[in-house]
């Protein structure tokens, strides 16, 4: 266990592998998932983890950049993050605040789990609104297109689809698993605006974080 810990126990080491994970490949993709870990940081807890053996570094065939990805080690590691979240989730979730929440590290999440192919063909775009988040964050957009969804800071000047308004606690709650959309939808903590279709199929195409669907299942 000591040596274990030696290996994955530095401060962002699992919050690293949690990433990698959920699908963060490249090293910025990775950073926007810990957005306050510092670059040199996040460059050494990736060379230490690879050193241990559960991650390795890779370059794709006709690809510019190198890629992080799970070992075989790494892999097994995947029941323990996962259940440490879960664990989290079920005996802290009353100390979770306001200041843990983060709404770019949010709609990075939400991003990257559209189910594109539940989609219209053609572009689809939608906003996202946080009222209750720093001026700075409170407006997102996602722009999906040929079967990829692109997160954007600032408008990106094309005709909304649909439109999201709600506060960071309940799209949090909704996140994980603990407050379904039609009920958020029902209390009026959620507000859908525009495409009538998109926003009736909205659990068709928006999956919910990872841990929300590992305890679906185990539930």
């Amino acid at each position: 266990m000591a040596k274990a810990v030696e290996i994955v126990g530095e401060r962002w080491s699992l919050l690293v592998l949690r990433e990698i994970l959920v699908g963060g490949r490249r090293f910025n993709d990775i950073q926007r998932g810990v957005p306050l870990m510092s670059s040199a940081l996040l460059a050494k807890r990736l060379k230490d983890l690879e050193h241990g053996g559960v991650v390795e570094r890779i370059k794709p065939p006709g690809s510019k950049f190198h890629e992080y990805q799970l070992t075989v080690a790494g892999e097994e590691l995947r029941p323990i993050i996962v259940g440490l979240g879960l664990w989290g989730q079920t005996w802290l979730e009353e100390h979770l605040h306001q200041s843990d929440l983060d709404a770019g590290v949010q709609m990075w999440d939400v991003r990257r789990r559209i189910d594109t192919g539940a989609l219209p063909a053609g572009r689809t775009v939608m906003q996202f609104e946080f009222p209750d988040a720093p001026r700075a964050v409170r407006l997102w957009w996602i722009v999906i297109d040929h079967g990829e969804a692109d997160l954007c800071y600032s408008d990106p000047g094309y005709e909304v689809d649909l439109y999201f308004s709600t506060d960071l606690m309940t799209m949090a709650k909704i996140w994980l698993g603990r407050l379904e959309i039609k009920k958020a939808l029902r209390d009026e903590k959620l507000e859908l605006i525009g495409d009538e279709q998109l926003a009736g199929s909205i659990s068709s195409w928006l999956k919910l974080s990872l841990l929300a669907e590992v305890g679906k299942s185990m539930g």
